[in-house]
């Protein structure tokens, strides 16, 4: 992987993320918010790193409904109110959940550079994006933490294929090298959710073209495919594939990333050939 990837990758992961209610169905509104707030965890993390006072700690974000929740440890009050200002400066968080802790034993360590703090900004939206435009793993209560292109996932799966499967979309993307899968299996209520997952795919009105610029976009991401020699067209749900991969392999792959795209009714992969 050329040594700047990870740098066009934050780029493509904003443009990719940056959806609007303005651009998207009245269907894909609940999925446009939860990338809305990828997106917006992803920026919290990039403004932090370019700060000097706060890339020195390791600090937990989540985002819900424009809620920003902080976590981890700094070393002074400052810097704690730091933290708060920088998270309400992004666009779209209206308040803030600060629970950052001021100690003074915080490790201070060799901190990350700030191009390794920005590649773990944007591979965490990536692998969390992924998770959300999948079919399978849409529903899941999943963090997605990065460390030096180490992916962390803690959260709760309905089933253990669940959690093997976001495992799998995790270490399939470009840039990561290892996955720590932590995710717990909670089983209670998995009926009632799938019912419930049913229910709001049936209630899905998701557009050709959204769905078109996410089976590229996981095409981009992953790690075992030329995303530049696969075209993709996308009518009424039914995406079609034309081009050329390296084996039967890639081919067998670019189908399931597509299959397992939210809105997708089938796949046509005829005239996606083999190289000889």
């Amino acid at each position: 992987m050329p040594p700047f990837k990870p740098l066009l990758l934050a780029a493509s992961t904003v443009l990719v993320l940056g959806l609007t209610p303005l651009a998207s169905h009245a269907g894909e509104g609940a999925l446009t918010a939860q990338l809305e707030a990828a997106r917006q965890e992803g920026s919290i993390w990039t403004a932090f790193a370019l700060n000097r006072h706060l890339n020195p700690f390791k600090l937990d974000i989540a985002v819900q409904e424009g809620v920003a929740t902080l976590g981890g440890q700094v070393e002074s009050d400052v810097q704690k109110d730091l933290a708060e200002q920088v998270a309400l400066s992004i666009e779209g968080i209206d308040s803030v959940d600060n629970r950052i802790e001021v100690s003074g034993d915080v490790a201070e360590g060799n901190p990350p550079s700030l191009v390794q703090r920005l590649e773990d900004a944007s591979l965490a939206a990536t692998v969390k994006s992924k998770l959300l435009w999948n079919s399978n793993t849409r529903g899941l209560d999943i963090q997605v933490r990065s460390e030096a292109g180490n992916i962390t996932l803690s959260g709760h799966a309905q089933t253990p294929a669940a959690k093997e499967l976001a495992g799998q979309l995790a270490a399939n993307t470009d840039g990561v090298r290892e996955v720590f899968n932590h995710l717990s299996i909670s089983t209670a209520d998995s009926s009632s959710s799938e019912v419930q997952t049913a229910v709001e795919e049936a209630r899905e009105n998701i557009s050709d073209s959204w769905i078109t610029s996410k089976v590229k976009a996981s095409f981009f991401y992953s790690r075992n495919l030329d995303a530049m020699n696969i075209a993709v067209n996308t009518d009424d749900g039914l995406v079609s594939l034309r081009g050329s991969v390296l084996s039967g392999a890639e081919k067998r792959l670019a189908v399931e990333i597509a299959r397992n795209i939210r809105g997708v009714r089938g796949v046509d992969a005829d005239a996606l050939r083999i190289s000889s």
